[in-house]
């Protein structure tokens, strides 16, 4: 059976390293694997996301609307704006995390009031997890698309494989023990 995970957010999240990661691991694990990735004006704060089907046998990686097993969110109006894609019964993991775009930096729009909770009245299986805050804790916010792959991981069931390798291999040295840590805190409030 193939599954669908389409991870999305603002360029400079770590979205794209993200799903790479989950990609290595998830070949490591026997899958055919597909992904691919979008990102508008990334480097600036747009718009990223990548889907990634994996099972036996995957041909494609394009996810259509209604078929994203899960969705995860780096930032929460992205969960929103991205919604649409997760099947009935498909879970969602947000990061409770505000990034504002140039009109509202400018004053040309407002950022939603409640998207949390519009999110939780959505959808019925739902994590919502503070990765930023996590990750800032730790000492670097930068971490907190581990934290996010942690909760992933661990709401996929792929907890069989030694994810700091993986980690480790994408990873330059000095970042390892930092975002290993922010890994297995994810896994742990998944």
């Amino acid at each position: 059976m193939t599954k669908s995970l389409l991870l999305v957010g603002v360029g400079g999240q770590g979205t794209i390293l993200t799903s790479k990661i989950l990609t290595e691991g998830l070949l490591r694990l026997g899958y055919d694997v597909k992904m691919s990735e979008i990102h508008g004006m990334a480097q600036r704060g747009g718009s990223v996301n990548t889907q990634i089907r994996f099972g036996e046998k995957v041909y494609s990686p394009m996810i259509t609307s209604g078929e994203a097993d899960v969705l995860v969110a780096f930032e929460k109006v992205e969960g929103i704006r991205y919604l649409n894609y997760l099947k009935p019964g498909g879970t969602l993991i947000v990061n409770d995390y505000e990034i504002y775009s140039l009109p509202v930096l400018t004053g040309n729009e407002k950022y939603p009031k409640r998207v949390i909770e519009k999110l939780g009245q959505s959808v019925k299986n739902i994590v919502i997890i503070k990765a930023a805050e996590i990750a800032q804790g730790l000492g670097n916010i930068k971490a907190q698309n581990m934290v996010l792959l942690g909760s992933t991981v661990k709401k996929l069931g792929l907890l069989d494989l030694e994810w700091a390798h993986v980690i480790k291999d994408y990873l330059p040295e000095r970042f390892h023990e930092i975002n290993i840590k922010a890994f297995n805190i994810g896994v742990k409030r998944a």
